[in-house]
């Protein structure tokens, strides 16, 4: 082939990449559109929102803090059957401990299992 037929050839398949980047382009740009379109129809078919007087609002005396106390497991007595029925024990399994101090590692300890630290030497 002579090289005049190799440029018409990589004209036109210049042309042809340029009109598939435009059709492409159309194409995503065409599926945005579409997709704020139905967005928008969802949206419509949503309840409205709730005014700012149907907002929760906080109580009179304040925000809740958190409380923090120490727990310790109820004692279980033993009966003369083997198990305990459900309804039998304490609705959370545990009261607040005689003990409120916090309990901490002793120093020199590794504190906990992967914790990093050399141990007691």
């Amino acid at each position: 082939m002579s090289t005049a037929a190799f440029e018409v050839a990589a004209t036109a398949s210049d042309v042809l990449n340029v009109i598939g980047a435009f059709a492409g382009g159309l194409l995503i740009a065409g599926a945005l559109v579409w997709a704020v379109w139905l967005g928008m129809r969802v949206r419509d078919r949503e309840p409205p929102r709730p005014r700012s007087e149907e907002q929760p609002h906080l109580p009179d005396t304040g925000p809740v803090r958190e409380t923090r106390e120490m727990r310790e497991p109820d004692e279980i007595h033993q009966t003369e059957r083997e198990r305990l029925l459900p309804h039998e024990l304490h609705h959370s399994g545990s009261k607040r401990g005689d003990d409120q101090n916090r309990k901490r590692w002793l120093p020199g300890s590794s504190g906990g299992f992967g914790s990093g630290g050399i141990g007691h030497v």
